[in-house]
């Protein structure tokens, strides 16, 4: 062990042909999987189906378990040799990521137009969603029961949606606002239609009364003719505008990649493809939850503070070993909790501290702490589990890295490692470094989706 610790470049440790055709191929799978699953539902539903084909189900008794919630959190676990009350290795990511959803009562007509309003969930920059192409997915249930997947914007020449900008002719008074000021959420209309209906619109002139709005009349028109929907069924929908188009390799190098929602989506590939790839029985039982409204603190029932987690480990608890209880099994749990960090951005580099910031391409990255300022909500890893884990990883000479999120001041950010150390297992944030986060269209490396995909298996197999 040298005397300076410096983190090593991925590039340089997976140089070996071998290794860089597995990074490839990794990435291409990563690629697919980003391109297809916008949405928390979209997401879990690709889980389970690589999960059903490797033998899981949602039998508690069998030794691969799933169990979903709402088709938005998904509990894994997969039985290993030592008992349950020598603790779980742990796992735990986000499906949701930051974007627009569509208001219950969605469509107006303005100025010719016809409009779609959000309301915006989780950390956005509302600047960044203007003038781009979107699309809709998400599921409209109607009131018989009925599940409506909708996906709207993907495929080839299909229309998409979007957002006017302001143009700068116009926009003396706009620019000199500040900017937390300038751009109104209200102002986050989706254009959707443009054209009446009646004869142009392609059907019969509306006596109804709708015609007095009659582009909004041709949307609903629209919507019941693809979807069998009327307006009031869009108050039990749930909607969301997202960046339109597949991920892409970003770079002359096609060493990184661009796309929408790897914040935290590259951490739940990561962890699948991490136990998907073990054959052998482990040591200690594996367990994967992935969680829903973690972008907007972990609420609801579908969230990292619901009971959720804690009910399917009494269930395994029940199923494999009646005599252990629920307190043990947690304190003797080992977890990370699998979210990005903030890589140093080039054109940002003063509001980082350099010495304790993550660099894209040097691996995974352990976040001691989160929270804000004076570490107010935080976890805070204890430095007995920080020893073991690096310890893990350098005997199998995989890159990692530490970092905290901006200098001590400059803002700060939360993830669901503390609701869960609220059980009394070590927890600690880990994950790939990401460059434009929460924006709709971020940047992680290939490198680093490797080298995260390995510490996390080698960490599941600890």
């Amino acid at each position: 062990m040298t005397l300076e610790f410096t983190s090593r470049n991925c590039w340089e440790v997976y140089a070996a042909p071998k290794e860089l055709k597995a990074m490839q191929a990794l990435a291409d799978r990563y690629i697919d999987f980003l391109s297809r699953c916008k949405t928390e539902r979209e997401t879990i539903a690709y889980v389970k189906e690589r999960l059903q084909k490797a033998g899981y189900d949602e039998s508690m008794k069998g030794g691969k378990v799933m169990r979903d919630l709402h088709g938005k959190s998904l509990f894994i676990a997969r039985r290993g040799k030592a008992p349950l009350a020598r603790g779980l290795r742990f796992i735990g990511a986000h499906a949701d990521t930051p974007r627009l959803d569509l208001k219950q009562r969605p469509m107006q007509e303005q100025a010719g137009v016809g409009q779609a309003k959000t309301h915006y969930y989780g950390g956005i920059r509302k600047y960044q969603w203007l003038a781009r192409p979107l699309a809709i997915h998400g599921v409209i249930v109607r009131q018989d029961g009925k599940s409506i997947a909708v996906s709207l914007g993907e495929g080839p020449g299909e229309p998409v949606f979007t957002i006017a900008d302001l143009l700068p002719h116009l926009a003396k008074d706009q620019a000199e606002q500040p900017l937390a000021k300038v751009f109104d959420a209200e102002r986050l209309n989706l254009i959707v239609a443009h054209r009446p209906l009646g004869k142009a619109g392609g059907g019969k002139k509306d006596t109804s009364g709708a015609a007095k709005e009659p582009i909004r009349a041709h949307i609903f028109k629209l919507l019941n003719d693809k979807y069998g929907v009327v307006e009031e069924d869009l108050y039990s929908a749930e909607l969301q505008a997202v960046p339109a188009g597949p991920a892409r390799y970003v770079g002359l190098d096609s060493a990184l990649i661009g796309g929408y929602g790897q914040d935290d989506r590259i951490c739940v590939f990561c962890a699948l493809e991490a136990l998907l790839d073990a054959q052998n029985i482990p040591e200690h039982t594996q367990c994967l939850v992935f969680w829903d409204k973690e972008e907007i603190g972990s609420e609801g029932s579908t969230g990292a503070k619901s009971r959720f987690f804690e009910y399917c480990i009494e269930d395994l608890i029940a199923a494999w070993e009646p005599k252990s209880r629920l307190s043990t099994v947690m304190l003797a749990t080992k977890g990370i909790s699998a979210d990005v960090h903030a890589a140093i951005d080039p054109d940002w580099q003063e509001l980082h501290e350099k010495l304790n910031a993550a660099l894209i391409g040097h691996g995974p990255c352990f976040c001691k702490f989160t929270g804000s300022r004076g570490k107010y909500e935080a976890n805070d890893a204890h430095p007995e589990y920080v020893a073991w884990l690096r310890g893990l990883l350098n005997r199998q000479g995989i890159p990692w890295q530490m970092a905290e999120l901006g200098k001590v001041d400059g803002g700060g950010g939360g993830t669901v490692a503390m609701h869960l150390a609220a059980y009394g297992m070590d927890i600690i944030d880990c994950g790939p470094p990401v460059l434009s986060m929460h924006s709709p269209f971020e940047l992680a490396g290939v490198a680093d989706l490797y080298a995260t995909t390995l510490a996390f298996g080698a960490f599941l197999r600890a």
